[in-house]
């Protein structure tokens, strides 16, 4: 019974959603790939086009493999998308004014964090005691004969 069971198992298909593009070249076929690798679904959104099944994604696949094979480069190629859906659209946006923090932010925080550890850690190894006031020291010791 297990065995029967196991066959059953085994002889599911993987339903995934596969496209099947004509390519002239072999090269032509790589940049479909690499650009489909690179672009992110903007319905999925944490999906690049490969990965993705819905709609959205196979659209675009659809329109990478249109503009590969009407001979557009893949600078064109990466401005339409980012002129149709901004940088969004890319897994690594590119470098401007508005994406800076997001490439550098990390970094300064990382910077920040440092400063602070190292002032912590600064403070905590001072060997100076905190000396207490003329009426810190007079409250103390009177507490202290109260016991």
């Amino acid at each position: 019974m297990g065995i029967v069971m196991g066959l059953f198992f085994v002889g599911v298909p993987a339903y995934a959603q596969v496209d099947t593009f004509k390519f002239d070249t072999d090269e032509q076929q790589q940049r479909f790939r690499q650009l489909s690798n690179e672009l992110r679904c903007p319905m999925c959104q944490n999906t690049n086009l490969t990965g993705s099944t819905g709609g959205v994604a196979e659209d675009l696949r659809r329109e990478v493999h249109r503009m590969i094979m009407e001979g557009m480069t893949d600078q064109e190629i990466e401005q339409f998308m980012f002129d149709r859906y901004g940088d969004f659209i890319f897994y690594r946006p590119r470098l401007r004014a508005e994406t800076v923090l997001l490439w550098f932010g990390p970094l300064v925080f990382l910077f920040i964090g440092g400063f602070v550890i190292l002032n912590i850690i600064k403070k905590s190894k001072s060997d100076e005691p905190d000396l207490l006031d003329d009426e810190q020291q007079s409250r103390l010791n009177e507490l202290l004969e109260r016991k």
